[in-house]
């Protein structure tokens, strides 16, 4: 079988001291290697093959996807349908994006005015020219179309190369990485692309309204600043470290809630306050509107002593440990805005690095270890999401957790939390 413009339809000679930067370029390094075509395909049609787009069609509405097509030398013609494999992808440029999608959907788009040539992350060991136009393209096509269903797996993803593993960036990094692990991406990738920039800008509209810049900024500084989870979670968990502080450790549920009680009431009496602009009066809440903030306390707690219970039976939390603050959900997400912003282009790569070094330098001040990082950020996410179910919201969690716990190439057994 020969395809393109080099022996077996390969590029240039295997570099010996090229490093892959994650396990997809190593299948295709290693399948090019023996030019064993089928497993070359067969790794194409796992993967997702990312690719330029014009901006201006992308941002228009109804939005539009037109392919940025490229140049080389070795191909009649010159021109070129560039496609990269996701550890390929170049650094973010403000104008510069790519969309991304299926091996066998490019013969389904191809037309006769595009070029003749798709070639598989260009000017690499592991490149590849594939004709685009039938009847040689359904060669390739097929494995694409025969592959396996592929089902969503969560599992710790890392580049080797072009992803920090060390430091202040890397630590921030990681504290996305429950995130990552769930959703399947690189934990250590800055130089984020995620899941495409339409994919990204459609991420950050439906889940959190984020259509603009200064809305990207606005949630990012309050992700920061511990902000956009519940005042009333910081109550209740602040008044637990309180009462533990002055009890030597140990907090009884009924006594929590107790004291939850006593002091809504007690704050919801009325005061006087006097300053240099003079004398305020606040006046009594009304009882009922006292007691259904109360019983609102009262029921929370009950919530986080269940899953705090559940979170120490499935060994998130050890036995006699509790969340101390949800910050971390925040800050979690904040790890992660950073990098959607920056996917979505509302940001730039200094700035997303820098606030994923902010979510660092927080959560260090903030928690003691990243397991009590973990289960801060789970015990926010299912207060916020699972309604006591404990189903995806939890389970998916639980899961990410054990496999950061435990795989050897996990950043929280590699780099320390402070």
């Amino acid at each position: 079988m020969s395809f393109g413009p080099s022996p077996a339809g390969f590029g240039p000679a295997i570099s010996p001291t090229w490093t892959p930067p994650t396990d997809i370029e190593q299948a295709l390094f290693e399948a090019k290697s023996r030019e064993d075509w089928p497993a070359y395909f067969g790794t194409l049609a796992q993967s997702r093959l990312f690719f330029e787009i014009q901006k201006d069609k992308a941002d228009a509405t109804p939005p539009a996807t037109y392919a940025v097509f490229g140049h080389d030398p070795r191909v009649a013609g010159g021109r070129i349908w560039a496609v990269y494999t996701e550890g390929m992808l170049p650094a973010p440029e403000p104008h510069r994006v790519f969309d991304w999608n299926r091996l066998e959907w490019f013969t389904k788009v191809w037309r006769p005015t595009d070029p003749s040539m798709i070639v598989v992350n260009p000017g690499s060991p592991c490149e590849a020219f594939l004709p685009s136009a039938p009847p040689h393209s359904a060669t390739w096509a097929q494995y694409g179309e025969r592959a396996p269903a592929r089902k969503r797996s969560l599992r710790l993803r890392t580049l080797r190369v072009g992803g920090p593993l060390h430091g202040s960036v890397a630590h921030g990094l990681a504290c996305g990485a429950l995130l990552c692990v769930s959703n399947g991406s690189f934990w250590n990738s800055m130089a984020w692309h995620g899941t495409g920039y339409p994919g990204e800008r459609t991420r950050l509209r439906e889940w959190w309204g984020i259509t603009t810049r200064e809305e990207w900024q606005y949630y990012l500084r309050d992700l920061l600043a511990c902000e956009q989870h519940s005042s009333v979670w910081d109550f209740a968990l602040g008044l637990r470290r309180t009462i533990a502080r002055d009890f030597g450790g140990h907090v009884d549920t009924g006594y929590w809630r107790q004291a939850a009680g006593n002091l809504i009431r007690a704050r919801s009496e009325g005061s006087i306050v006097v300053s240099e602009d003079g004398v305020t009066r606040t006046d009594p809440r009304p009882e009922s509107e006292v007691e259904a903030r109360v019983e609102g306390v009262q029921r929370l707690i009950g919530r986080i002593t269940r899953y705090e219970a559940r979170m120490r039976a499935d060994g998130v939390l050890d036995e006699n440990r509790y969340v101390s603050s949800v910050d971390a959900w925040d800050l979690g997400r904040a790890s992660k805005m950073a990098r959607w912003g920056l996917g979505a282009r509302f940001g730039t790569l200094a700035e997303a690095e820098s606030a994923v070094i902010q979510a660092g330098r927080t959560a260090s001040h903030s928690y003691k270890s990243w397991q009590d990082f973990s289960a801060g950020y789970i015990l926010g996410r299912c207060l916020h999401f699972d309604e006591e179910e404990f189903g995806d919201w939890y389970q998916d969690m639980v899961e990410a957790h054990r496999i950061l716990m435990s795989d050897p190439g996990s950043p929280w057994l590699n780099i320390p939390f402070r």
